[in-house]
């Protein structure tokens, strides 16, 4: 749902920014008329640096802290560039949040395995703060995760605490390991056949770099988990975020309106094509 003034951007400001890798900022935003019932995991909001230009960039922070806006990002254009050296106390425009978000009423008693390469692991974190928080509610929780390198892993200090956890099991990949890395070396879909759950009463979670996500999607079949117990986030050309300009559409669908998260049934046809 999205109100009325949707295409109306808020004044919002930085209140902290963080460097998680070399290009990748988190930034903590405070919005002038944020709701206190906040966001779902899985949804996005519209940032704009006034002068530059506006993009779709997912919520990455707690959605039970509704007010706190946390948006990660990696500066790879002028407007994702101009927003990571926006200094505490500058001014924003927020439009948001928007989107269809990851499945957590679907994913209560059964197993969740969440499966992230790369910048992929911002949008999947909402989604781990709320299973950890309602954790009585579901089944085996794993969480597989893959970077480029160690010092490309985004929240460190918190996978680290994840990881000390009881009532989660996190493996992480990297692609190339440097001297003194013990963890393991490959792409993250490797990961999955070596999972401990049942795919027959399990969701899956994914989000990625598109190639990652189409490989995450063989193994998990190989593994016999069904199409539609996939679930998987895309940001494809997203432009107005409500389903007014056509640049996402997306076969049958537009990304901004009935995603960014699809279950995977809806997507298996057009997931190979190419932009235009």
């Amino acid at each position: 749902m999205h109100a009325p003034d949707a295409m109306l951007p808020r004044i919002a400001r930085i209140r902290r920014r963080r460097r998680e890798s070399a290009q990748v900022w988190t930034l903590d935003i405070e919005a002038d008329g944020t709701e206190a019932s906040g966001f779902a995991p899985g949804q996005f909001n519209m940032l704009t640096v006034f002068g530059v230009g506006e993009v779709p960039i997912s919520l990455s922070g707690d959605p039970a802290r509704g007010t706190q806006l946390v948006h990660t990002i990696r500066a790879v254009g002028p407007v994702s560039e101009a927003l990571v050296q926006l200094k505490p106390g500058k001014e924003l425009g927020l439009r948001g949040p928007f989107g269809v978000g990851w499945p957590m009423a679907e994913a209560a008693g059964r197993d969740v395995l969440l499966v992230a390469g790369g910048l992929g692991l911002a949008p999947l974190r909402p989604a781990l703060y709320r299973l950890l928080a309602g954790r009585h509610r579901f089944g085996r929780v794993r969480l597989l995760y893959g970077a480029r390198g160690p010092e490309d892993m985004l929240f460190r200090r918190e996978l680290a605490s994840w990881q000390r956890r009881a009532d989660i099991d996190i493996e992480i990949t990297v692609d190339h390991a440097p001297s003194g890395w013990t963890g393991h070396v490959g792409v993250v879909p490797t990961l999955i056949e070596h999972a401990a759950f049942d795919p027959g009463n399990s969701i899956a979670l994914v989000c990625g770099p598109e190639i990652m996500m189409r490989f995450a999607i063989d193994a998990l079949r190989r593994a016999g988990m069904a199409d539609a117990a996939i679930y998987l986030s895309t940001e494809r050309n997203m432009k107005c975020a409500i389903g007014q300009c056509g640049h996402c559409q997306f076969g049958p669908t537009f990304v901004c309106r009935d995603g960014p998260v699809f279950r995977y049934d809806r997507l298996r046809t057009f997931l190979g094509l190419k932009e235009i």
